[in-house]
Order: C-alpha cells, then structure tokens, then sequence
C-alpha cells in the first residue's frame, strides 16, 4: 500500500485500510473538481458580475490575478508538504480556499472581488500541488495510473460542466452562487481529509525548517515576472515603461532568489530539482505542453465562431472534445509505458501532438465543424499519451521526502508555459490579423464584432490566418518537447522501488 497508511495485515484491518484510502481518494477528487469547475465557470459569468460590480477595465485580472497565486506558491507548497506533510498543507489550503469563496460571494466591488479570487488562488495552489503528489503516495507505482486517470476525468468533466454551470448560476439565481458552491463541496472534501488521511511518523535528522526568505523571494519574483508576462501587450505595449520596469525588476528578483536559495539548508527550489535529468526533462518538457495547450484553449472557439460560424454553445462542444479523448487516453498510457518505458510513451504521444497541431493549418476555409473536432480529438489522445507517462514516471524517480518538491515544480512549469504561451501566441495573432487587416485590426475586435452579430469576410479570413498561425507555433512546442526528451531525458527512468 503506499505510504499514506500503515501496513495492514489482518483482513478486517485491510477492508478498513482500504475504504480509509477509498474516502481519501473521494477527497482528493472533489478537491480537483474545486479548482476546475471555479475556473472555468467564473469565465461565463463575467457580464453579470461587470454589470453588478463595474470594472470592466480590470475584470481580467479576476483570471490574472487568480494564476498568479496559485502558480507562484506551488514550489511553496511543494516544499511545505515535503518538510511537514501532505496532510497540513493541504487543510490549510483548503480552508484558505473556501475563506477566498465566501469572501468572493459577498464582494461589494470588482477590486474587493479580485483581491477575494488572489486569496482563493492562494489556497488553490496548495489544492493543485498537494493533490498530485498524494495520488502518488497513496498508490504503489503500479497503480497510480488508476487514480491519476480518475483524477484526469474528474478534470475533464468539470472542464466541461464548468462553463455550463457558471451560466446557469448567472443567468437564474446569482453569479455569487458560484463561489458559494464551493462552501458545502470543500467542507466534504476537508472533513473526509482530517477524519480519513494519517501520515505515519517520519523520522527526521534535523528540526524542521522553512525558508522563509527564499519563499518571499520565489513569491515576489514569480508575481514581477508573471505580471508582465500576463498584461504585456494587453494592459500596455511590450515596449513600454511598465513592461521594461517589470522585467527588470523580475530578472533582480530572480538573482535576489537564486542567492538566498543557494544560501539556505532548506531551500524551496532546491539546485537538486534541475541538477537531475529526468527532472529538468519532464520539467522542460511539461512547460511546452502549457504553452502549447494555449492555441486550442483560447483560439479554437473565436476560430469556431468567426470562421466556421458556429454558436458560442457548439463553439464549446468543438473545443471540449479533447477533455474526452485525454483521460481516456492516459487510462489507457498504462499498457504503452509498462511495455516501452516512461520517455518512449511520451515520445510517441507528443510526436502525434505535433503532427495533429500541424494538420490544422491544411484545413480547407471555411470548413466544416467535424474537421477541427476531428483534429482535437486526436490532440487530446495524443496528449493524454504524453502527459500522464511524465508525472507518474517522475513521481516514482523520488522518495516521499522530495515528491512534493518535484510534483510542485512539474506543475510550477506548466502554469508557466500556459503563462508565457497566452502572451506569446496572443501577440503572434494580433500581429497576423494587423498584417491581413492592414493594421487596423487584432484579437479584441473580432471578438467585439461576434458579440454585434457581424464580422465581415476579410476578418474572417484573417482570423483564419492568424490561427493558423498560432497551431504552427504550438507545433513548435511540441517539437521542442519532443527534443528536450530525446536528448535531455534517460531512456529508462530510475524508479525507486515502492
């Protein structure tokens, strides 16, 4: 059994060890669905709470603001579950989670609401970390596929249902019941954690200690950097004061970091983290798959609408297909790896992304609704194939002591790449529709005409182009993660035994 729980040995004590885990497992995916379906429901409420609180100018930062705190405290509580355990960082997560709800519900402003949703996304970033790293600990290597791919459908569907349910709360009772939900729903899954989940004693050789310099130092670096990444070219030009005040003072931070790191027993990104190729693979490697998921997640139903011509709820359907073939797909990656190792599997899976990613560009115009469903659904198997073989595969390169670490930095990179790829691929957009438009167009005014009803031929075109171009960059990722696996990564993985 992993290492969560005790050995069990009588038969009566397995069946109670067994429905222990089972009720933590439970917990652990109604946390997942916590973060996924706040999210993406969020997104379809957006008029309703501009038309209750204003702030149209700002409402972006309630999606801003929220990636920032979780992204920037996953190597926190990476490292926090690590030194104390899974089990205190994850409760506390979560009740900082639910704080950031209620509070979110009763906001009285759009700046009251996003300060709420950056006290949300505090909690949530110990959700994200804590959550992997536990499937690993609860399941023997040759099971974690098992709670990973219920994991991996829990997210599916709440990617699905979110949009969905956001709407119906927006539209028949109250935009604040989407975070109200979230009260009873994190309530079942904390009181399933502090009755169910006991960590055995570990042995240390050293008190504990935390780094707290370097963790305000990793916070106040990732946040610089971030930000200017986030509202580069959207808040303000890329060449400007701001975006050149902003880098600059990320890159000092980030000395700043790397020499209080260096310094400490105890650091929160430890050297080890990059020092390890499989680590800085998968690393490396996972930070192209967040950016390359950008071109499909946020370009695909503009695409959908302004070229194909279809409503904003069969818009949806054409993106959502992906999250059915995904975790099928990572189910299913069990019986690839077992036979060909981690890094083949993933080989395999990101070779078919890329050649999915470059398809798209060969679509005829304007095209049909099956072709870049088709297209996604492939993308989503192929991903799914990548993926999962990567996180279970690295999880079982470490012991306890360092998997909270390692899962925080996997994930830390992929937040990333989305980061960097929703900042990149926007301005490669903007600049193709500029050029087709003849200077007088980008992203924002198509969208302003979808909502008038109208976009004129050249615009549809455009966008076309502009999307296009964005799936070639997105095969670029992929042929990046492709490499960085084939040249950086061991062809075998050194698992430790359970």
């Amino acid at each position: 059994m992993g290492s969560t729980t005790p050995a069990i040995r009588g038969g009566a004590d397995r069946r109670q060890g067994t429905g222990r885990r089972g009720a933590v497992v439970a917990a652990l995916m109604l946390s997942m669905a916590l973060a996924a379906l706040d999210s993406t429901a969020v997104s379809t409420a957006v008029p309703q709470i501009v038309g209750d609180l204003g702030g149209f100018a700002v409402f972006s930062w309630l999606f801003s603001g929220y990636l920032l705190a979780v992204t920037v405290t996953l190597p926190v509580y990476g490292k926090l579950s690590d030194t104390f355990g899974r089990k205190p960082v994850l409760v506390v997560g979560a009740t900082v989670f639910l704080l950031g709800s209620l509070l979110c519900a009763v906001a009285w402003n759009m700046g009251a609401l996003i300060a709420f949703r950056i006290l949300q996304g505090l909690g949530g970033g110990a959700l994200q970390g804590t959550v992997q790293t536990l499937a690993a600990d609860l399941y023997p290597l040759a099971e974690r596929p098992k709670i990973q791919s219920r994991l991996s459908t829990v997210w599916a569907v709440s990617a699905v249902a979110g949009p969905g349910l956001g709407g119906v709360l927006a539209a028949y009772a109250d935009w604040r019941w989407i975070f109200l939900i979230n009260l009873p729903v994190g309530t079942a899954a904390l009181w399933l954690v502090v009755r169910h989940l006991h960590e055995p004693q570990r042995a240390r050789a050293h008190p504990a200690r935390v780094d707290w310099a370097g963790a305000l130092a990793v916070f106040a670096c990732g946040g610089v950097l971030l930000t200017a990444l986030v509202q580069g070219g959207v808040a303000w030009p890329w060449v400007s004061a701001p975006s050149l005040a902003l880098l600059g003072t990320g890159l000092a931070l980030a000395g700043v970091a790397v020499a209080v790191e260096r310094r400490a027993a105890e650091p929160i990104i430890p050297g080890w983290v990059w020092r390890r190729r499989t680590i800085a693979a998968v690393n490396l490697a996972l930070g192209a798959l967040g950016l390359l998921m950008v071109a499909p997640a946020v370009f695909l139903p503009t695409y959908a609408q302004s070229v194909l011509g279809l409503a904003p709820v069969a818009a949806g359907f054409v993106l959502s297909v992906w999250t059915l073939s995904w975790p099928v797909s990572a189910a299913l990656s069990q019986h690839v790896y077992r036979r060909i190792g981690f890094r083949d599997t993933a080989l395999v899976g990101i070779g078919l992304a890329a050649l999915v990613l470059c398809a798209f560009p060969f679509l005829p115009y304007p095209g049909s609704w099956w072709q870049p469903t088709l297209l996604m659904l492939l993308l989503g198997g192929a991903l799914g194939l990548f993926q999962l073989p990567l996180i279970v595969g690295v999880q079982s390169t470490v012991g306890w002591s360092e998997r909270g670490t390692t899962t925080a930095s996997v994930l830390f990179c992929r937040q990333t790449g989305q980061t960097l790829g929703a900042s990149l691929f926007g301005a490669v957009a903007n600049g193709v529709l500029a050029a087709r438009l003849g200077g007088a167009g980008d992203l924002d005014s198509v969208t302003r005409a979808l909502d008038a009803g109208t976009v004129p031929e050249p615009a549809r075109r455009a966008v076309a182009d502009a999307v296009h171009a964005v799936y070639l960059g997105a095969a670029g990722a992929a042929a990046l993660a492709f490499v960085v696996l084939l040249l950086v990564a061991p062809r075998r993985f050194p698992v430790l035994q359970d």
